[in-house]
């Protein structure tokens, strides 16, 4: 780190001086700054930063009339993370595993122009300079721990996912107001205030901002009570990930030491002959396109680029880091490009001659993809050995229009859906031999601007004799045995499941809370059972492959037995349909 420190600083150092030899007559001056870090708007939320320091110098050279100046910005800013108190509650707790320093570390280096107003013994610098900022990210951990009656289960409902160093470069921008007081001709103190942010999603191919991802808590956990059925019962199953630019108000105070004007350079030689001026010679130049979403400014691959323009008609898909093919060597002249994923095509890029006027022997562009909807990254996951599962059939269905895709996922088991804004969805495996839960994902209250990728693991597991499972979401109004439109989303993947698999026969068994007459409830849960195999029979399952039992109130999940008061919420717990494999 150190080595890339001095190498930054000397390149600095020498473009800064190459550029005030120019025009030399004005000062010089050399200052040591140091002050409050204070995290603003992103930097502040997502990444949990509180008010730190930082420290450096600059450096100025202003030219002849010390109004206008050039200069460089070279400082290290540290701001600490706020830490997570554990939470302990009735059957497990909360904890944070901060795996690194709880503090972000970042070393700034820029270059820009500087103004000053002078007025006697007081005088005020306005600066703007860009550059670069080397990051050193916090990593961490939040698991949520908990037991029931059937194993012990973490769950991570919050972690950094920076690579493995934790450290990003960024393109940087500071502006400030410096205000100055001489105590001699030579040296001055002043206090000043900047703005300080990095810009961009990536640094040359690598991400360059500190991302988060995690499961939205939407009921508290009473510690008294604790976890009964799941930690879904208080967070949402599809984690949102969020990044953030380093974004914080600067304010400090310093000392500067102001050296006199230059030397004059010597006067020109007069009647020199002028040099012949010649014109630039156009050569080829590489092509690289990147594609990035016009929303979020994340690259995105899978889109396929098209370059057309005299005899090149290039088409290629881009990468993960958003990269079309490079096209190697193509001549002067003038180009179109677009790209297309999903059916939607970027904005139209143009290229002429004059793009290969440069110094530069490549021709870098971004195009932008304007999609409204939301990405969907799944993974197909063996249920009992943890595993990824390659070639499983993946449908999802919009809830409310009912119109269903389907995708059979890669050899890494993923896969992927574009979700519609303000949307519910179900997904399931479809796949004979094999079974998943109906899981529900929804882009209701998530914000494209900020969200592209929703991400959701679809555990399958395979049928066999004796297994048996809860279903998700089919529950029961209070004293009803009525199918909700809820359950009978669950209850048409149960339809599929035995379609695909004509020898299978199941046991479905409904349960009801404890309350109301015991016998009563016995009957209750039968009828219940009955309405789920109607539904099914209804939907082409024959009787004869399946069997219902109503268990009553004998099976309870949770404490709420007779005579002890419990919400409504823990009532529905007990409320529930399960299935057994009797054969297959």
């Amino acid at each position: 780190m150190m080595n890339k420190i001095l190498l930054a600083l000397m390149l600095m150092g020498l473009t800064f001086f190459a550029t005030a030899q120019e025009k030399p007559n004005g000062n010089f001056q050399i200052g040591l700054q140091g002050g409050a870090s204070l995290p603003v708007d992103s930097y502040k939320k997502i990444g949990e930063t509180k008010t730190g320091f930082y420290g450096g110098l600059f450096l100025d050279k202003y030219f002849k009339g010390n109004k206008f100046g050039l200069g460089i910005d070279a400082r290290f800013i540290q701001n600490g993370i706020k830490k997570a108190d554990s939470l302990i509650f009735a059957n497990g707790h909360i904890g944070t595993n901060y795996k690194n320093n709880t503090k972000f570390q970042d070393y700034l280096f820029t270059f820009g122009p500087t103004y000053k107003f002078t007025k006697n013994s007081f005088h005020a610098e306005v600066y703007v300079r860009g550059g670069v900022m080397m990051q050193n990210f916090p990593e961490y951990t939040t698991t949520l721990t908990y037991k029931t009656a059937l194993s012990t289960y973490n769950y991570d409902t919050k972690y950094t996912t920076n690579d493995a160093s934790n450290k990003a470069n960024s393109w940087a921008g500071v502006g400030g107001l410096r205000l100055n007081y001489n105590i001699s001709p030579k040296i001055a103190l002043f206090a000043h205030a900047d703005y300080v942010q990095t810009f961009g999603t990536k640094f040359g191919t690598k991400p360059s901002r500190f991302t988060i991802e995690q499961s939205v808590q939407h009921t508290p956990i009473d510690p008294a009570i604790g976890i009964k059925s799941g930690y879904l019962d208080h967070y949402n199953e599809v984690r949102v990930q969020q990044n953030t630019l380093h974004k914080s108000l600067n304010a400090g105070a310093g000392i500067k030491f102001i050296f006199g004007k230059a030397k004059k350079v010597a006067e020109p030689v007069k009647n020199q002959p002028v040099a012949e001026v010649t014109k630039p010679v156009i050569n080829k130049k590489d092509l690289q396109i990147v594609v990035k979403d016009k929303q979020t400014g994340l690259a995105l691959s899978g889109v396929t680029v098209s370059v057309n323009g005299g005899t090149l008609n290039e088409k290629s898909i881009t990468n993960t880091d958003g990269q079309a093919e490079k096209i190697m060597s193509a001549k002067p002249g003038t180009y179109q490009i677009i790209g297309e994923k999903n059916g939607i095509k970027t904005t139209l890029l143009t290229l002429t001659e004059d793009d290969f006027k440069t110094n530069s022997s490549i021709i870098f562009k971004e195009i932008y993809h304007d999609d409204p909807r939301f990405t969907l990254i799944g993974e197909t996951f063996d249920c009992t050995k943890g595993t990824s599962l390659s070639g499983i059939s993946t449908v999802l269905t919009n809830t409310v229009t009912k119109n269903n895709v389907n995708q059979i996922s890669d050899v890494q088991g993923k896969f992927i859906y574009q979700l519609d804004a303000q949307s519910d969805f179900t997904v399931v495996a479809n796949q004979q031999g094999r079974y998943s839960q109906t899981e529900l994902i929804s882009t209701k209250g998530l914000d494209r601007s900020k969200t592209l990728y929703v991400t959701l693991k679809l555990g399958v597991c395979e049928l066999a004799t004796g297994n048996k499972w809860v279903l998700k979401n089919i529950l029961y109004d209070f004293d009803k045995s009525n199918i909700r439109p809820d359950a009978a989303i669950t209850l048409d993947n149960v339809v599929s499941v035995m379609k695909q698999n004509p020898s299978l026969k199941i046991e479905l068994s409904s349960h009801t809370d404890s309350r109301g007459n015991d016998s009563y409830n016995l009957k209750l849960s039968q009828r219940r059972a009955e309405a789920a195999i109607n539904y099914l029979i209804a939907n082409g399952i024959e009787r004869k492959r399946l069997i219902a039992k109503g268990y009553g109130e004998t099976k309870l999940l949770n404490k709420c037995a007779n005579g002890i008061n419990c919400t409504d919420d823990e009532h529905q717990t007990n409320r529930r349909t399960e299935i057994k494999v009797l054969n297959y």
